[in-house]
């Protein structure tokens, strides 16, 4: 005979109750391993470059250094991870580039289709001498409030990029373009003072942004930040670089110019001088030779006039009268006792 199988018994082992009682289980170990997961989803280590904020129902609750985090599970606590106090973050500040779309414009610009008045200007900053410069600024900073830091959230680096660009056209126009870079060396050696002047330029932005820091901080405004130190790379918009290059090589024409100009006026000089020195040798050596030759001519007269012989003046006259009177066509003598007869004739018309 059979055995006869209890009716409950058998529905109890069919395959639909085992798979529900497997799904169960598995359910509910899910449940449970997620319950686990969510009471222990705020217990970390924390790094030692980064450092927590703990929230308790929004409010700040603790700071948690590098180290193993016990918290409680969201929404009961929210942990913000932050960096460590003494980590340097570097950020570069976009705002005082040349913007894409004047870099863009700058490339199809011409005369005849200027740039407007925005881009024209974008990038660059206005010194005091009515210079134009360009600035590459990266910012190093450190979380100094954790809790303003968490606050401002995702206001925080727009913010610092707003401060520094304000800054950093204050300081600009309040130097000129060669207390800000080297713009015109020639410049260096008559003003010994604007290399200094230019360091000073980092040390004076980073205590520009942090006073304003500061002003936020005592407003209530706070971002929880303090710069440490600044980078600047300054350099002169392309357009000025090429006018400036021009002028350089001008000025070196020029100074060429002069200089040759000044070696072709001293060869001239020494010509001229070499000139004068040789016609007033030739002029010394004429004047020696005509007074030797008057010194000769007059040689008899001078000594007829200081000469007191009487013998001696009648001896020369009877010597050169006859050679007077040879030369001569006719001669007429006069009695010089008895001139009352004396006819001189006249010459023929």
């Amino acid at each position: 005979m059979s055995e006869e199988v209890p009716r409950g018994t058998h529905s109890l082992n069919s395959p639909w109750i085992q798979a529900g009682r497997l799904a169960f289980l598995a359910l509910y170990a899910v449940t449970v391993l997620a319950a686990l997961a969510w009471a222990f989803s705020n217990v970390r280590q924390i790094d030692p470059q980064n450092r927590a904020v703990v929230l308790h129902f929004g409010a700040l609750d603790r700071v948690q250094n590098a180290g193993l985090l016990l918290a409680w599970p969201q929404p009961f606590e929210q942990v913000v991870l932050l960096p460590a106090a003494d980590r340097v973050i570097e950020r570069r500040v976009e705002n005082l580039l040349r913007s894409d779309e004047a870099l863009k414009a700058d490339r199809v610009a011409s005369f005849a289709t200027p740039l407007s008045d925005a881009l024209a200007g974008s990038g660059y900053l206005l010194t005091g001498d009515a210079g134009v410069v360009q600035l590459d600024v990266r910012v190093f900073y450190k979380v100094t409030d954790p809790y303003d830091f968490v606050l401002q959230a995702d206001h925080v680096l727009p913010a610092l990029d707003r401060l520094v660009t304000r800054s950093a056209v204050a300081l600009t126009a309040a130097r000129d373009l060669d207390t800000i870079l080297v713009a015109r060396p020639e410049l260096i050696g008559a003003d010994n003072q604007a290399a200094e002047r230019r360091e000073r330029l980092r040390g004076d932005l980073v205590q520009g942004v942090n006073k304003r820091l500061a002003e936020l901080k005592a407003s209530g405004q706070g971002i929880g930040i303090e710069v440490a130190r600044v980078d600047v790379q300054s350099s002169l918009p392309d357009p000025a670089v090429s006018a400036f290059n021009a002028v350089l090589t001008a000025s070196q024409q020029a100074d060429k110019a002069v200089a040759n100009a000044r070696t072709d006026a001293e060869k001239l000089t020494q010509t001229s001088n070499e000139q004068a020195d040789r016609a007033l040798q030739v002029a010394h050596a004429q004047a020696g030779e005509r007074l030797a030759k008057a010194t000769a001519d007059t040689a008899t007269v001078s000594s007829l006039a200081s000469s007191t012989d009487p013998q001696m003046l009648l001896r020369l006259y009877r010597e050169r009268m006859p050679k007077i009177l040879g030369q001569a066509g006719s001669v007429t003598t006069v009695d010089p006792k008895d001139d009352s007869r004396l006819i001189i004739q006249g010459a023929s018309k």
